[in-house]
């Protein structure tokens, strides 16, 4: 069945898009992940891909024409389906849009000035869209309170995306009134972030009203916040066995405040053994952060382990959310194969002390292998390809990602056309990516493109490992440590200096052979590394 691909909200400020490019045109299959077009918004021009799989039935908007957010444009569906009643419907839609333009501004009015209530001067900021990825955001950090002046410009807050933490920035002028969300809590696009006002506006009714209304996107009305303790209320359990530890009412049950009953579930502890110090007996929090369990009779004089069962809950980040599903997409869309080699590093350890010795200059093993792999993959472009179920695409620009552990999982910065650069250039680059990665301030567009993957745990002290390939990449190389062992040389035992490295392929795109003849280039610049410079 066809679907209708509108024109998609690509930053948080955007209204209106551009399309600068077509990557398909009408007739070629399409399925999910390909890049329609490159669109251009109020800030960047960015990739837009499908979401859909099938033939590309129809082309709403010309390249260099601008159509409104949620307009039509583009129609996936079966090849040589009829799509006249979708066109015609979406036709009657936009005339009728156009007409009720007067009624609907003042409907919109009245709605705003009754449901929502927005007083004069008030501005609602919304959780943007800060990738094209971004389903939902999370606030790292405000930088502006409650009560603070704002000005245009100013930065808001730290928000984590799915890619990176990003700086957001206002686009109003006033007071920040209202926070919607705390520092570590997360919520979908365009749900309520801040109110920003008049110094002195009571925004409490709109608040209320923007996340009663459902415009945050949850499944359930938002409650008013309880202004009572959570020791103060009273919560009924029943627990296993009732014994004269608990002061319990008449029919049995015990009084617990819902933090002790939280608190109580995840520790393990039944309430039966516990004796309330609150209220007419009640349990409290520190009953239960007291409690310390008593052995019965059967094991006095014996051991008993006071121990309890433990653990801690980690909400997961949207980078990690991200990740996982990445890695499960590839791993069990693409067939992997692997195939290990094990390096000399006699030359290049010489190699490499030798080039550092130049002042102002220092390169790594890593940066070494950046340079060879993008040699290696121009004679080989097999491996620098990307499979799409049509076609093969075999790049003729080399742009490698480079793996970079940071707390919350790992990203790829990529090194552009690192076949064009110098091992010093490369140097910088990894450098300079790898330090603002780990404080998340690379921008997405700096972790896209890569035509091929490097992940190196050598410096961990690990020897060999294997990767998930980095789609739509067709091949991901893992790096192990250089390690000092017997190796043979002439005939003769002697110490040595070998590396060992894994390459995980796409058997769609990279053939065993095609693979192995890779890996027998890269090794030739490898263990003699003064060919990267010829």
């Amino acid at each position: 069945m066809a679907e209708i691909i509108t024109m998609p909200r690509l930053s948080d400020t955007m209204e209106e898009g551009t399309v600068a490019t077509w990557l398909k045109q009408v007739g070629d299959a399409v399925t999910e992940g390909d890049i329609l077009a490159e669109i251009e918004t109020d800030k960047a021009t960015m990739e837009f891909e499908s979401f859909h799989e099938g033939t590309l039935l129809h082309i709403g908007v010309p390249e260099g024409e601008t159509t409104k957010v949620d307009e039509l444009l583009a129609i996936i569906g079966e090849k040589g389906e009829d799509i006249s009643e979708l066109l015609k419907a979406d036709t009657v839609a936009s005339n009728a849009v156009e007409e009720s333009q007067t009624d609907d501004k003042i409907v919109t009015e009245e709605k705003t000035n009754n449901d929502l209530q927005i007083p004069d001067g008030v501005n609602v900021v919304t959780m943007p869209r800060l990738s094209d990825t971004m389903e939902e955001g999370t606030v790292a950090t405000w930088l502006k309170q409650v009560g603070d002046a704002v000005e245009e410009g100013d930065i808001l807050a730290e928000i984590e995306t799915d890619k990176a933490t990003m700086e957001f920035e206002s686009f109003q002028a006033g007071t920040l009134l209202y926070v919607g969300l705390k520092e570590g809590e997360s919520a979908k696009v365009d749900s309520l972030l801040a109110i920003i006002g008049p110094a002195g506006t009571d925004v409490s009714a709109l608040a209320s009203n923007f996340v009663a209304g459902g415009t945050n996107n949850s499944e359930a009305p938002a409650k008013p916040v309880e202004t009572k303790k959570a020791e103060e209320k009273e919560v009924v359990s029943t627990p296993a066995v009732v014994t004269n530890t608990v002061d319990t009412s008449s029919n049995g049950r015990v009084f617990i405040s819902p933090l002790a009953k939280k608190l109580a579930e995840e520790k393990g502890i039944a309430l039966s053994q516990v004796k309330g110090t609150g209220e007419n007996g009640r349990i409290i929090k520190r009953d239960i952060e007291n409690y310390t369990p008593v052995a019965s009779t059967a094991t006095v004089g014996k051991f008993v382990p006071t121990g309890q069962e433990d653990f801690d809950e980690k909400s997961n980040s949207q980078m990690r959310k991200v990740i996982a599903k990445r890695l499960a997409e590839s791993k069990f869309t693409a067939p992997h194969y692997y195939l290990n080699v094990e390096f000399d590093m006699e030359n290049a350890m010489a190699f490499r002390a030798q080039f550092n010795s130049i002042p102002d200059t220092k390169i790594s093993y890593n940066d070494m292998i950046v340079k060879a792999c993008a040699l290696a993959l121009k004679q080989h472009p097999q491996v620098n390809s990307q499979w799409f179920a049509d076609k093969m695409r075999l790049n003729n620009h080399v742009h490698i990602g480079v793996a970079v552990a940071v707390e919350d999982g790992l990203v790829v910065p990529v090194v552009r056309f690192a076949n064009e650069q110098k091992l010093d250039q490369i140097g910088a680059a990894v450098k300079d990516y790898a330090g603002r990665a780990r404080k998340k301030k690379l921008t997405p567009q700096e972790m896209e493109g890569s035509t091929f993957t490097i992940s190196n745990l050598g410096m961990f002290g690990i020897e060999s490992f294997t990767s998930i390939i980095n789609q739509p990449n067709s091949a991901i190389l893992s790096v192990g440590n250089i390690v000092e062992k017997p190796v043979v040389k002439n005939g003769q035992i002697v110490v040595g200096n070998t590396m060992k490295l894994s390459m995980a392929c796409d058997h769609r795109t990279v053939d065993g052979a095609t693979g192995a003849m890779f890996l027998q280039t890269l090794k030739g610049y490898i263990e003699n590394p003064v060919t990267m410079l010829i």
